[in-house]
This record gives structure tokens, C-alpha cells and sequence, in this order.
């Protein structure tokens, strides 16, 4: 690792204007940065640092419900209101990495990490999104990667918050060397094929400082599941989060989000539109779980996590309709 300056800065403003100069990286967890240094993935001159600021790491539940960008994990997992009000962000951030790292882990952290493909993480491979010609993955170890979206990079988004939050339809208030703005989250991650070395549209300098939330309309219900290997630390194979608004026992809202299947996190579209309007029954969740998978282009050794995310989404609807 090679040497660099710690800068610790007053407030995001002047984290926004120091981290858009050139050979300069952000940091607050820190948790995948500290990676990447090791990985030589970053090298950077200089390391800003915004952990330390006060004031932005605050939890305020209401009409919208405001999360900020510093509140690590462990805070969002054991918030009693996001409990009741949004048990999925609270049951995704609560099942995260370890109870060590979620006390690091800050939510704007864990929208913005990098993929963790072994191709992309090794020095060895100079893959796409490291501005190299050729995804490994796409003919190598992929048992782990995604099922859609393959064509250009088939990593997976690492970000369970980020699952979640798209099933509520969160926006983001960004600040920017000047100005700020506010992201919708569902323009917030970006496909490989729009750029392979991006995840997200965040410019140089611009750092999340909020997360915001809609109220949930009366009779709203969300439910998160994940699936991995091991029930001690692991990565997802699999994620599915569910968020139905159900009046008169009738659907009137639904959104369906596919997390650890794709570059970015997915929302089953096709299968929302089966649920709206309809009455729940066993055959229209089987119905909706079929949708939800339906144009995968699994690799050749990760075919079993289109059955395994058909059965998760139905999972979670049932859940959900209970």
C-alpha cells in the first residue's frame, strides 16, 4: 500500500471540493476502501475523510423519513421506528456482513462500494471495469455472478440497502462541489452497459449526504430475504425484497426488486404489473415469481439461481400477503 495524506475535513461542502481534486479518494466507513488499498485496486495521493462530522448520521422518521449518509448499518438495524415503519431496510442493513463491519458500514458506504467480483479484486486480471477488453467471468468462475444484464460485466451490485431502498422508491440529496441535487434511486445505479467502470451516476466531488424516504400509504407491507451459503458472514447468492400496498384485499401498489442478479439492483416489473390490481392467491404468486425471473441468461455455472430467486420472490410475497 502505498503511502498517502489523511485529510480529515469540517463539513461535506469542503469534503465535496477536496475529494474532486485529482489522486484523491473518499472515505467514511471506510470499510471497502481499506479493501481496495490492500487489493491495489487505489492509490491515491490523498484520502478524505468524512467520518468524523457531525451531524449526518441522524435517523428522523416522518413524512418523508430522512436517513443520514453516516448512519452506519448497525444504527439502521436496530432503529425501532424503521423497524415498524420500514422492516425491510431494517432487516436488510441488520443482515449485512458482520455485527463488526455493520458498526463501520455507513449506508452511503454500502450504496456506493464496488463489486466484489474475484476478477475485478485480483491484480492479475485486467478486466473491463478496469479499463481492460474482456470480463473474465463470462467464461471462467462464475457461479456467483449475475443471471441478467451479462452481456458486458456480469458482477453483481453488493449493496442490500440499496435493494431495499429501491423497493420504497428512496431519493438521494447529493452534495457536489457546487451545488446540490436530488437522485431518484432508480437513476441512481448505472448498467455496464451505459459505463462498465461505473456503478452509480455520482460526479467527481459529489458525495450522498441523505437518504430519503416516502411515508408508506396505509396497508403497505415490505419484506426482505436473502440467501447465502453460510448463516455466519457471506455474500448473498441470492436477495428479494417485496414492498405491497393491499387495501380491501386487494394489491393496489406493487414493487418486486431482485438483489445479487445483476450489475445493479432489479426490479421485476413484469411481475408487479401481474399484482396490481388482483387479489392474492397462491397461483397469482407463483405467477408473479415466474415474471420476476423470466429473461435470465444465467452463465454456465450459476443456472440454479434462477430457481433459487423465483423462490425467494415467492417467498417474500407470501410473506407479505399474510
Amino acid at each position: 500500500m502505498k503511502n498517502f495524506v489523511l485529510l480529515p475535513v469540517r463539513s461535506l461542502a469542503e469534503a465535496a471540493r477536496e475529494s474532486a481534486k485529482p489522486d484523491s479518494l473518499l472515505k467514511a466507513g471506510g470499510v471497502d476502501v481499506l479493501d481496495r488499498l490492500k487489493e491495489g485496486l487505489d492509490s491515491p495521493a490523498r484520502i478524505i475523510s468524512i467520518s468524523h462530522i457531525p451531524g449526518h448520521d441522524g435517523i428522523a422518521v416522518g413524512s418523508p423519513t430522512r436517513i443520514g449518509a453516516l448512519a452506519t448499518l448497525s444504527k439502521i438495524a436496530s432503529d425501532g421506528a424503521l423497524q415498524k415503519t420500514y422492516p425491510a431496510l431494517a432487516h436488510a442493513a441488520g443482515e449485512a456482513a458482520t455485527p463488526q463491519i455493520r458498526n463501520m458500514a455507513t449506508v452511503g458506504g454500502n450504496l456506493c462500494q464496488r463489486p466484489r467480483c474475484w476478477y475485478y479484486r485480483s491484480a492479475e486480471f485486467d478486466c473491463r471495469k478496469k479499463g481492460g477488453k474482456e470480463c473474465f467471468a463470462l467464461e471462467g468462475e462464475n457461479r456467483f455472478h449475475a443471471i441478467f444484464d451479462t452481456n458486458t460485466c456480469c458482477c453483481v451490485h453488493p449493496s442490500a440497502t440499496g435493494t431495499a431502498l429501491l423497493a420504497y422508491g428512496a431519493s438521494l440529496e447529493t452534495v457536489r462541489p457546487r451545488g446540490k441535487r436530488t437522485i431518484p434511486i432508480e437513476q441512481f445505479f448505472t448498467l455496464p452497459t451505459a459505463d462498465v467502470q461505473r456503478e452509480n451516476v455520482l460526479g467527481a466531488g459529489e458525495i450522498i449526504e441523505t437518504v430519503v424516504l416516502p411515508a408508506p400509504s396505509p396497508g403497505s407491507r415490505s419484506v426482505y430475504k436473502k440467501l447465502k451459503e453460510k448463516e455466519s458472514f457471506d455474500w448473498p447468492l441470492v436477495e428479494a425484497c417485496v414492498n405491497l400496498t393491499i387495501e380491501g384485499g386487494a394489491i393496489r401498489s406493487a414493487r418486486i426488486i431482485l438483489g445479487s442478479v445483476s450489475p445493479v439492483p432489479r426490479r421485476a416489473r413484469e411481475a408487479e404489473a401481474l399484482l396490481i390490481g388482483a387479489r392474492a392467491n397462491t397461483e397469482l404468486i407463483a405467477k408473479a415469481a415466474e415474471a420476476a425471473v423470466a429473461g435470465a441468461t444465467p452463465l454456465a455455472q450459476n443456472a440454479y439461481k434462477v430457481r433459487m430467486a423465483r423462490v425467494m420472490v415467492e417467498r417474500a410475497l407470501k410473506e407479505a400477503m399474510a
